[in-house]
């Protein structure tokens, strides 16, 4: 149980946190991308702001020996820059460059409603069922199971 409402409280801290900075208005989002037109800078300062809050989380966790709310820390299997990271991170980025929307930002959006943000959370949900039953079936299993997701890089 205390796992539980310790993800909850995280979860709404992060979802606060992304209403405050604007990060779940769209429009506030194409203006910070759109570089070339009139660029809206402030959400730079909401990324350069989360660096050193990160930095000091990754510090104050490496002198655990384990998660406060978990058994064992889990590292990523993958370590390597490669098609399918640069391919997920291009997909990323016109995505949000189309909608305006991440997944984080857009599932914090949906408490305001609105066609947009259903049809974005609906295709990302879509999406990752596609990827779970298309990475699944090449490895024989289901996806991130089994001897090809334990092995790294």
């Amino acid at each position: 149980m205390s796992r539980i409402l310790a993800a909850l409280a995280s979860g709404l801290l992060f979802g606060l946190g992304l209403v405050v900075s604007g990060m779940v208005n769209p429009a506030k989002v194409l203006g910070f991308l759109d570089i070339a037109g009139d660029w809206d800078p402030s959400l730079a300062f909401v990324m350069a702001a989360a660096i050193p809050v990160a930095a000091l989380g990754f510090r104050l966790g490496g002198r655990l020996e384990a998660p406060l709310c978990g058994a064992a820390f889990a590292p990523p299997a993958r370590r390597r820059i490669d098609a399918r990271l640069l391919g997920g991170a291009a997909l990323f980025g016109i995505g949000w460059g189309l909608a305006g929307f991440c997944p984080g930002p857009a599932l914090a959006s949906l408490g305001f409603g609105g066609w947009q943000v259903l049809a974005f959370v609906a295709a990302m949900l879509g999406g990752m069922g596609l990827h779970h039953l298309l990475a699944g079936a090449g490895r024989g299993g289901a996806a991130g199971t089994g001897p090809a997701a334990a092995r790294p890089g």
